[in-house]
């Protein structure tokens, strides 16, 4: 039976349009033996498959089954997610954690719960699209300030009406790899009485001491001013978000976070490698400067400028030119992110590298000659 031709019609136009502009996506799945050098994934740490972590998810299943079975409010609540829980607060300093499902129903549930009609969001313009989608949700009056404008922020609470206000940024931004300036914007959520909402998803096991996140290294660390959020699925090889908060903020998306109420618990395989990760990141605290070393190697053979993160970004502007480029790296046993609108603005079509702790020299060779290649070949 054909689809309604109303949508048969609009989806032929919207994907000839996107095939001409160089957006059109596929999905390829990747090979368990996959002979390619990953600069793709956000793998930070390397230990998607440390035997340590796939020992912990193992266990965790043997001990509670594959799934969770419910909510968190019915059934879907282990001692292991509790333990996570207190075991995340404490190496970051939080006073609290609350894990869910992933970092983006972390997201929807912090902004969605928080704010609601009567309160004013502030949003970077450069944050995840989960912080994006939340605000849609919220309900709230929402303002979206320029990238990293501090000034922009201060300008819109002082003048705001509304009593309650958020603050919302990224720690580390997810496609220039750049850091948020939480210093400066905790000085101005303190003196206009809002809350700072950061997300730590590409932050934490990067930067801070030990890995424990840009908010910690800015010394804001427990603060209950500042609301943190973050994904299990990246330095931590595993799935799932938590929200490091104070506990009454934690106490308060227990029973209004409709993304904890009504959603699936994580499944506790994922708890169990989250642990396990987190483990063996307090047993290797050099784990962060590995990355931080790498990355700063490879943005060095890219030409671009020296990252303080895992992220490398090589803009080239035209999303074909991108495109083609990515499929050059793949080609030459190199995988590598390939980010185009809607993604990125217009215009700034890129590739993007990222750095793992547990790439080798060998590896960082073969890395400067793929991109040596591509990128000669990609600017004559």
């Amino acid at each position: 039976m054909p689809l309604p031709s109303a949508f048969a019609h609009w989806f032929d136009g919207v994907e000839s349009t996107r095939r001409a502009a160089g957006l059109r996506r596929e999905l390829s799945p990747r090979p368990a033996d996959s002979p390619l050098l990953d600069l793709a994934s956000n793998d930070y740490l390397g230990l998607s498959r440390h035997p340590e972590v796939v020992a912990g998810a193992v266990a965790a299943a043997r001990l509670w089954g594959t799934g969770a079975t419910g909510s968190r409010l019915v059934t879907g609540s282990t001692a292991d997610h509790h333990a996570l829980e207190d075991d995340l607060a404490a190496f970051t300093g939080a006073e609290s954690g609350l894990v869910f499902s992933s970092g983006y129903t972390a997201n929807l549930a912090v902004v969605a719960a928080l704010a609601g009609r009567g309160t004013l969001v502030v949003s970077d313009a450069g944050v995840h699209a989960s912080l994006v989608d939340a605000c849609r949700l919220s309900k709230a009056r929402v303002e979206i300030v320029p990238h990293a404008d501090v000034a922009a922020v201060s300008a819109v609470l002082r003048s705001r009406s509304e009593e309650r206000a958020l603050v919302l940024t990224d720690s580390v931004f997810s496609a220039d790899g750049d850091l948020a300036p939480l210093r400066e914007l905790h000085a101005v959520t303190s003196r206009h009485g809002a809350l700072l909402v950061v997300d730590e998803a590409h932050g934490l096991g990067v930067r801070g001491d030990g890995g424990r996140g840009w908010v910690h290294e800015c010394g804001l660390a427990g603060d209950p001013g500042v609301v943190v959020t973050a994904t299990l699925s990246k330095s931590l090889a595993a799935q799932g978000g938590v929200v490091l908060a104070a506990e009454r903020v934690r106490a308060h998306l227990i029973d209004n976070a409709r993304t904890f109420v009504f959603d699936t618990a994580l499944a506790p395989p994922a708890v169990g490698a989250a642990r396990a990760a987190l483990a063996v990141l307090r047993g290797d605290p050099t784990l962060p400067g590995a990355v931080l070393h790498r990355a700063r190697e490879i943005a060095a053979f890219a030409g671009a400028p020296r990252p303080d993160s895992a992220v490398v970004s090589v803009i080239l502007g035209d999303a074909a030119r991108a495109k083609a480029a990515a499929d050059a790296c793949r080609d030459l046993g190199l995988a590598v992110g390939c980010f185009r609108p809607p993604s990125v603005p217009e215009g700034t079509a890129r590739l993007r590298l990222t750095a793992r702790a547990s790439l080798t020299d060998g590896d960082i060779a073969t890395v400067r000659d793929v991109l040596g290649r591509v990128l000669a070949r990609s600017a004559a």
